[in-house]
């Protein structure tokens, strides 16, 4: 797949930055620099969802992670498999994300956010009363509600990234452990069509 939309320009100190913090300027943020209102917005929102701390970072990883990996962005697997490895979280399972239901590695409140996360993402949306409940009783409305939203913003990016044909640009390859492949056929996920 190739960009459907050209780069933006981004001004020199906004690229610098971005160099120096990841070593290579993100295409979403250059190819949402085509419009810097909506580019300034989104990098907003993007740090201040950043800033949130009800629900614990590796929960909110691996649920973008898994959202990725359902809607088939390339990208937000590699950013955030890169991200995990910045942030300390466990590489073992991150690196396991895209086969969750088959990986071992993940506990049971992991396991519902990863479904949660999948949930939400199906299309129409399949969170169950239980499901809901079960999280909400373990994490607390505080922190369910800061999930839920990580999540929105998730499928945002993911999707915004696959309609702008944005795909990964090997932030991953700094990880000493692969990122799993998705498998071919996962149970409960409806088509995002």
């Amino acid at each position: 797949m190739s960009l459907r939309v050209p780069k933006g320009e981004l001004p020199t100190e906004l690229r610098e930055i971005l160099l120096k913090q990841l070593g290579e300027v993100p295409e979403p943020d250059e190819v949402l620099w085509n419009n810097p209102k909506v580019a300034e917005a989104n990098r907003e929102f993007a740090a201040r969802l950043g800033a949130w701390d009800a629900a614990d970072a590796s929960l909110k990883t691996f649920a973008h992670m898994a959202v990725a990996a359902q809607i088939g962005c390339s990208w937000c697997l590699d950013i955030n498999y890169f991200l995990a490895l910045n942030q300390k979280l466990d590489l073992a399972k991150a690196s396991q994300v895209p086969r969750w239901r088959e990986s071992e590695v993940f506990t049971p409140l992991e396991r519902d956010v990863l479904e949660y996360a999948e949930a939400m993402t199906n299309t129409p949306p399949t969170v169950t009363d239980e499901l809901s409940a079960s999280l909400l009783d373990r994490l607390g409305p505080a922190a369910l509600v800061e999930l839920t939203v990580y999540i929105g913003f998730a499928n945002f990016a993911s999707r915004s990234n696959i309609a702008h044909g944005i795909t990964s640009q090997g932030y991953s390859d700094a990880c000493g452990i692969p990122l799993a492949g998705r498998p071919a056929q996962s149970s409960g996920v409806t088509s995002t069509a």
